[in-house]
């Protein structure tokens, strides 16, 4: 189903990707004709946002130097300063659209690595234990082992011939001018032990280094202000295993996806790996944790909506333990308010805008941001990049807008205003629409994908479709016997109320509704 189906479509839609690609990836420069700004820049950071940089810096500056702490070239595995990458991943389509503009190529040499591309529509979704009407979108999504995805993109990156890695090197802080209005270069220093510190000059220095940026404490010795932190509290748990997949099991590279809800706030993403077997990656928030040990594991997974997972799993051979990883909280730390930023700078990926990974965001939220970088070579002079940062912003709004607005559905999550609490109402009829109507779907995989701002979900001609199937639909949803609620599940789960009934006011913002919750990727993108 997921590689010839995903190829179909692309083709059936050709002319539609082509356009989107064209919206979504910018200009692509020439190759062996760029424009050349300076000398040298500098990206503080090597995983996922720090290589898609330095595949667009290429383009601009003769000399593309990465630092990072870790070994990062031809690391296929789980490393120190990623080690969510265990995790189920995703690389939605606006993010395919963008990549696949930056590395030609990307589609056919991501089924040669045994990455699954499946259509977003396809997968097998569950919300609120119902299944979706399933159906072609045209929207690709790469999905599985992060590591070997991310080495295939540095690898490509790396090899251009004016772009370098430093490994195993910290950058300390930065490097100004005696007024401090531009940023110079960075101190860096090698982590073998005894080693110097040393200066590394750079006409741009672009902070990549995940959602430990030390960015607003560098800005402050310069003398600047801090960013406003923006948070969302979820306190969110994911736990991983591996296992050999059974002659049988499945047809095809398969994804499930139950998505937590409030009925149901326990969620997982079972999908294929490079290798052929399967990872099973459990969701738990506010402190209902997917636990570690074999016993445990396994009844958190008879805990789900969806028994086909269990039932795939209880008698299978892990390749390994559980790891888990925790992730506290999301965080946009506002770049753009500042009214004085240093000439020279730029901040991208998880260092500016961190999201709940359930929502699969954080590789197509950096790519999204790699667009704005390259808007603001294209047309930069000597001005500072406060517009490069207001370009970010924009392009984090709606990821940000789904991801929170959706989050703050749980109880306990955050306080909730009356628009809030409308469009997440609307977003639960939605939802049961799409068990019935496939154009709901296609409407809602758009919007998840990025593609679409949320807003789309709210066109008149959609709304009424929504209302009028949505009129049947159950006070609660159901639960299957197979997968009964544990008591730790029904302690955290709200009663069930009326499907018209509204939640008490709080406060909060926004009018539009929230997508979907999807695998995802942690902060450090």
């Amino acid at each position: 189903m997921g590689d010839h189906v995903a190829a179909s479509g692309t083709a059936r839609s050709g002319g539609m990707i082509d356009r989107m690609r064209a919206a979504f990836g910018g200009r692509q420069s020439t190759p062996g004709a760029p424009r050349i700004l300076g000398d040298r820049a500098v990206v503080a950071g090597g995983s996922i946002a720090g290589t898609l940089a330095a595949r667009v810096l290429s383009d601009w500056y003769r000399e593309v130097v990465v630092v990072d702490r870790d070994e990062v070239l031809g690391v296929t595995g789980m490393r120190k300063g990623a080690s969510h990458a265990v995790h189920a991943h995703g690389l939605h389509a606006r993010g395919y659209l963008i990549l696949s503009d930056l590395f030609p190529g990307l589609l056919d040499d991501a089924k040669e690595l045994g990455l699954p591309v499946r259509d977003f529509g396809l997968m097998r979704w569950y919300f609120n234990a119902r299944p979706i009407a399933r159906t072609e979108t045209g929207l690709l999504s790469v999905a599985g082992n992060r590591p070997v995805l991310e080495n295939y993109l540095r690898s490509r990156v790396a090899g251009l011939p004016n772009v370098t890695y430093r490994q195993h090197t910290d950058v300390l802080g930065l490097v100004a001018t005696a007024d401090r209005g531009r940023v110079t270069g960075v101190r860096i220093q090698e982590r073998t032990p005894g080693s110097p510190e040393q200066r590394l000059d750079a006409d741009l220095v672009v902070d990549a280094t995940g959602r430990g940026s030390r960015l607003p404490v560098w800005l402050a010795e310069l003398g600047y202000e801090r960013p406003v932190e923006e948070r969302m509290t979820i306190g969110l748990a994911y736990t991983t295993r591996t296992y050999r997949r059974r002659p049988g099991t499945f047809d095809g590279p398969v994804a499930i996806n139950p998505v937590a809800s409030p009925e149901h706030p326990r969620g997982a993403f079972f999908g294929q790996t490079a290798t052929g077997d399967f990872r099973l990656s459990l969701t738990g928030i506010l402190g209902d944790h997917p636990p570690t040990d074999p016993a445990g594991f396994e009844e958190y997974v008879r805990t789900l909506p969806v028994a086909d997972i269990h039932q795939a799993v209880r008698d299978a051979d892990p390749t390994g333990d559980a790891v888990s990883f925790t992730f506290p909280a999301s965080v946009w730390r506002h770049y753009e308010r500042l009214t004085r930023f240093p000439a020279g700078l730029a901040v991208l990926g998880d260092a500016v805008c961190s999201f709940n990974p359930v929502y699969g965001q954080g590789m197509t939220a950096a790519a999204m941001q790699v667009t704005a970088l390259r808007r603001f070579l294209d047309g930069q002079s000597a001005a500072d990049g406060r517009s490069y940062l207001r370009d970010v912003a924009r392009q984090m709004r709606h990821p940000w807008q789904l991801s929170t607005r959706t989050d703050l559905d749980f109880p306990g999550v955050g306080p909730r205003s009356l628009p809030i609490r409308l469009h997440n109402a609307y977003l639960v009829r939605l939802q049961y629409a799409m068990t019935k109507d496939p154009e709901v779907t296609r409407a809602y995989m758009r919007v998840a994908g990025l593609v679409d701002p949320p807003r789309t979900l709210w066109r008149l001609p959609l709304l009424v479709r929504v209302l009028r199937l949505a009129r049947d639909m159950p006070a609660t949803s159901p639960v299957p016997a197979s997968a009964p609620v544990s008591p730790r599940v029904a302690a955290s789960a709200p009663s069930a109320v009326p499907a018209a009934s509204v939640r008490p006011p709080a406060t909060g913002a926004g009018d539009e509704p929230a997508g979907p919750v999807d695998a995802g990727q942690r902060a450090g993108s």
